[in-house]
């Protein structure tokens, strides 16, 4: 939303009595490995006795109130940039499994690892009209709540979406996780294919992401601009994935 994280704090879930100390350990330390890279003060945090791992940190940050980026002020023609590859779910999945190979495992840790942050400095710099984040809700779940308002319809390009290798032969196969298949089942119906898009594909749109990437919805004249930013800081999936349209209202359009 385009807010400056300054302090955080842990929080963290573990088994102590079946799991080695060691774990929590290395844990912790991946935890402020990122905070260093954010450049974020951890202040403390707060532990408990689970029969799961949970780990996460509670962040609190500024933010100029006339610079704050929300997902609801897309307009007409705007273009729609996703800044990483998705099928983390469905990769996530196959790895529980063991179905996963080394090199595709490695490429998705990666990009789960990697922050947003130079991804969102760069939009702020050139500026764009909306912002959201790709995870929990698949790429069509966070872009149905762009044009929530029912003013606006999108339409996606499938050939443009950046996906992590692996994820279409996977999805051939009928992995398809439980929170990929819950979020299709509430946003089914304002999703419209209008091309020759098989049924596999589409529940990749669905796939519930795990530290994912950004969308902005910018200006088309500085579409290009954005884009070419963010191959030179690195991110070099970034893509033009679809655009802002008047009508459908309500719709997700897929060619």
């Amino acid at each position: 939303m385009g807010g400056r994280p300054i302090t955080a704090m842990n929080i963290i879930c573990f088994p102590a009595n079946s799991m080695d100390l060691s774990i929590l350990s290395d844990i912790l330390q991946g935890g402020m490995d990122k905070l260093k890279e954010a450049e974020v003060s951890l202040l403390g945090g707060h532990s408990l006795i689970d029969n799961e791992v949970k780990y996460g940190l509670a962040v609190t940050g500024v933010v100029h109130p006339k610079k704050i980026l929300t997902n609801a002020k897309v307009k007409t023609g705007d273009k729609l940039i996703l800044t990483k590859p998705i099928g983390t779910g469905i990769l996530n999945n196959c790895f529980k499994r063991e179905m996963l190979d080394n090199k595709t495992e490695e490429e998705i840790i990666r990009a789960m690892t990697t922050l947003n942050k130079k991804s969102s400095e760069v939009a702020l710099a050139v500026g764009v009209h909306a912002c959201t984040d790709i995870t929990g809700f698949g790429l069509v779940g966070h872009l149905a709540e762009m044009i929530e308002t029912g003013n606006f319809g999108i339409e996606i390009d499938y050939a443009s979406v950046p996906l992590f290798s692996r994820t279409e032969e996977f999805a051939k196969m009928g992995i398809d996780p439980p929170g990929s298949q819950r979020n299709r089942k509430f946003r089914d119906d304002m999703l419209e294919v209008i091309s020759d898009v098989p049924e596999w594909k589409r529940w990749i749109l669905f796939d519930a992401q795990t530290s994912g990437g950004l969308v902005f919805s910018v200006n088309p004249q500085k579409a290009e601009i954005l884009l070419k930013k963010l191959h030179q800081e690195g991110i070099k999936k970034a893509a033009i994935i679809g655009e802002v349209v008047k009508d459908p209202k309500g719709k997700i359009l897929v060619r």
